[in-house]
């Protein structure tokens, strides 16, 4: 009894990619989080804490739902030549982004329990380096797509003929 019901033209058991639609809300809530802290911080505007706090929070539950489905469509993708080190460095630093949205999600929980009027200027150049980290990885994801085509219904069907 198989546990996948068949693969479709994109090699998947489902009707396309579902990581890159998850995905999207790691980019957003992450990006936009570090951005109302910013803006919260140098405007004097506390209250934007609260929605750096809250987009930071779901960025965090959504980056475990991307790496859930990234694994399973990575495991079905068939890379070939110089995709397999570059989806295996994005797997590795998908792993590491949900460690540091954790580390900092519960930091910033600490931090807003103490005092949800002030926010140390530790913790913004930490979400620049969580920025610095989305960009590369989103980078890197960019480059599996649009350079290696996989999950693409060209790169799938050459696989299965043979030609790559």
């Amino acid at each position: 009894m198989p546990l996948l019901p068949p693969l479709n033209e994109h090699n998947l058991p489902w009707m396309d990619t579902i990581h890159p639609i998850v995905v999207h809300f790691v980019i957003a809530m992450g990006l936009v989080a570090f951005l109302f802290d910013l803006i919260g911080y140098w405007g004097k505007r506390p209250a934007l804490f609260e929605v750096g706090f809250w987009n930071l929070l779901v960025a965090t539950v959504a980056i475990f739902v991307a790496i859930l489905f990234g694994e399973v469509e990575a495991g079905l993708a068939n890379p070939y030549g110089a995709s397999r080190d570059l989806l295996n460095l994005h797997s590795t630093l998908g792993w590491s982004l949900a460690g540091v949205l954790s580390l900092l999600s519960g930091w910033r929980y600490v931090i807003r329990s103490r005092d949800s009027q002030r926010l140390p200027p530790a913790f913004l150049v930490a979400g620049a380096g969580l920025s610095l980290l989305i960009v590369v990885q989103t980078l890197l994801g960019n480059e599996l797509i649009w350079t290696y085509g996989l999950h693409t219904v060209q790169v799938v069907a050459a696989t299965r003929e043979g030609r790559l």
